[in-house]
């Protein structure tokens, strides 16, 4: 199972580096030619504070670990991005997007394994 949790935590880190450094580096206006509706009704600096929160939560979920610097980070990091995914629900829920809410489901899940993993028996204090 360690090694699942590693994996899951390694594939959320690059979705998550790559979607929020998207955010951060790309304006707002091409973000939504790209596929991104959702940010027409957001401010551009709403969305690069979220783009911010997921590139430091995709760190947040390999390096503290790697380090052994402050391992609890890793499951802190997991918890954050259950709570971006809850809001990235409700949002594409309003815009009736289908299809990124079972993506958002899909990250959700697999970040509340990492939570579940790393706060209980895979922790890295045991």
């Amino acid at each position: 199972m360690e090694i699942v949790l590693w994996i899951i935590a390694g594939l959320l880190a690059v979705a998550f580096l790559f979607a929020g450094a998207a955010k951060v580096l790309q304006p707002k206006e091409k973000l939504a030619a790209s596929g991104m509706h959702w940010v027409e009704g957001t401010s551009a600096g709403s969305v690069k504070l979220l783009g911010g929160l997921e590139v430091l939560a995709a760190i947040g979920l390999i390096l503290p670990a790697v380090l052994d610097i402050a391992p609890v980070l890793v499951p802190l990091a997991a918890l954050g991005l259950v709570v971006v995914m809850i809001g990235a629900i409700v949002v594409h829920a309003r815009q009736k997007e289908v299809q990124a809410i079972v993506m958002n489901i899909v990250l959700l899940v697999l970040a509340a394994a990492v939570v579940w993993g790393r706060f209980g028996p895979y922790s890295f204090s045991s």
